[in-house]
Parts: C-alpha cells; sequence; structure tokens
C-alpha cells in the first residue's frame, strides 16, 4: 500500500479514553503520523504502546492493519482486523478488509472461523442481547406482579408470559457465547510449534500465518493451541496472538 492510500485510510477517531494529560490521543495520533510518513515498523510499535496503555478501540486496530500490511506483515494485519472486529463486530469496512486479507493469504474461511459460538458472542456484543434478557425478564416480573395485584387487567399475565419466553430466548445466546474457547491468531509466517512450552523443546510442525486457533491452554509466553488440521503442541505468544484481549495483556 502506498504511503498516500495509507494516509487517505487511517482513521483518526478517538481510540479510547485519554490518560492524564490525553497521553493516549497524543500517542495515537502520532502513531498515525508515523505511518504518513512511512515507518510502518514504528508505528506499529507506537500503536501497540496505545494499545496496552488502554486505547485499544477498533479504529486503533483498524490502523494497525494498515501499517502491518504496508510493511508486509499480512498475519499481524489480518489480527489486527480481527481484533477490530471483536470491539466493533458491525462494522461492514473491518469485515470487507478480512475477507480481501483471508483471500490473499489462500486461506478457507473455515481457517479463520474455528469456534462457532465466537460469532454467537459477536452477535451478543453487537447487539446488546443480554441487556435486551434482562429487560425482558424484568418487564416480565413487573407485569406479572401489577397481574396479581389487579386481576382486571386485561391481558397482563399472557403479556408476562410472552415477555418472560422472549427474555429466556434472548437469553440463550449470551449463555452459549461463554461456552466459546478462546481463539488466537497467527501472525507469523511459519511460527513453530513446539512438543513443549520450552525454547529448547522441538518444533513439531508450522503453523499457516493468518490461521485463527483454539487456545487450549497458557503458560507464560506460551500458548498450546490446535491447527486447522487437529495438530496440536505448543507455540510462541508472539506468533500466535490472541483475538479475546486487547493488545498487551
Amino acid at each position: 500500500m502506498s504511503g498516500l492510500l495509507l494516509a487517505l485510510t487511517l482513521l483518526s477517531a478517538v481510540p479510547g479514553t485519554a490518560g492524564s494529560g490525553g497521553s493516549v490521543d497524543g500517542r495515537f495520533r502520532a502513531a498515525n503520523e508515523l505511518a504518513r510518513a512511512g515507518d510502518y515498523p514504528g508505528a506499529v510499535a507506537a500503536y501497540a504502546e496505545v494499545a496496552a496503555a488502554g486505547g485499544g478501540s477498533a479504529s486503533l486496530y483498524w490502523n494497525w492493519a494498515q501499517a502491518a500490511a504496508a510493511r508486509g506483515a499480512s498475519g499481524e494485519a489480518l489480527w489486527a482486523l480481527l481484533r477490530a472486529r471483536e470491539v466493533e463486530p458491525g462494522d461492514r469496512a473491518v469485515r470487507r478488509e478480512i475477507e480481501r486479507l483471508r483471500e490473499a493469504l489462500n486461506l478457507d474461511p473455515a481457517e479463520i472461523a474455528p469456534e462457532p459460538l465466537a460469532a454467537v458472542a459477536r452477535v451478543v456484543r453487537r447487539f446488546h442481547l443480554d441487556l435486551l434478557a434482562a429487560v425482558l425478564l424484568a418487564a416480565s416480573v413487573l407485569l406479572h406482579g401489577l397481574a396479581r395485584l389487579d386481576p382486571g387487567v386485561r391481558g397482563g399475565r399472557a403479556a408476562a408470559l410472552t415477555l418472560l419466553a422472549l427474555g429466556l430466548l434472548a437469553a440463550t445466546a449470551p449463555l452459549a457465547a461463554r461456552l466459546a474457547r478462546p481463539t488466537a491468531s497467527v501472525v507469523r509466517r511459519g511460527a513453530p510449534l513446539f512438543d513443549a512450552a520450552s525454547p529448547t523443546a522441538e518444533p513439531r510442525g508450522a503453523l499457516r500465518e493468518g490461521e485463527v486457533v483454539p487456545v487450549l491452554e497458557a503458560s507464560g509466553g506460551w500458548l498450546r493451541v490446535e491447527d486447522n488440521a487437529g495438530a496440536r503442541g505448543w507455540a510462541r505468544s508472539a506468533d500466535v496472538r490472541r483475538l479475546d484481549r486487547a493488545a498487551g495483556e
């Protein structure tokens, strides 16, 4: 991506709550300036610092993806876009860019969506289904109480039962979303898969750049993962970044 195109696609929205003296906002703008100047490694490092400081918004991860792609780190760019989707599930531009990068990396759709319940979790966040369920259930209780106080209220109990059913239905999605396994995205081309969480362990294979893998276990700077072919092993967390946490956590 050319420097001009990158400058046009960078988002300047405030990344999150600013720290003392507006430091998060200032560092976000400084990172954007580095990207516009063509210092993509510096920009990526600056975006990582902003995310670690609590500024992990969708706009930050979008800009991070643009800078990573500009320096040829397609796996990191895809991870950043997937993180942006986690933060803002309804963003169509992010979804389109994810599909473009997935195709560029020659990945099947299933290779970036190994956990079906993760999609349910995004729907829950997008439409606030947990809050909706709570409101419906509270309204059901209220109507039921009013119907008991005044049996002459027409349709009060029927409405209460209807709201109860809708509330329980809305609550099933948040409950199912909690069962989703955490996932991580491979950001490094040829990231090795080891038979133990140790730098002296023998590599047993390599992970595909951009592939999203379920996280089975975490230990220090290592993640035990399962790739799309079913192979299990340990990978460095620097090579395979989790999608359920902000960068730096």
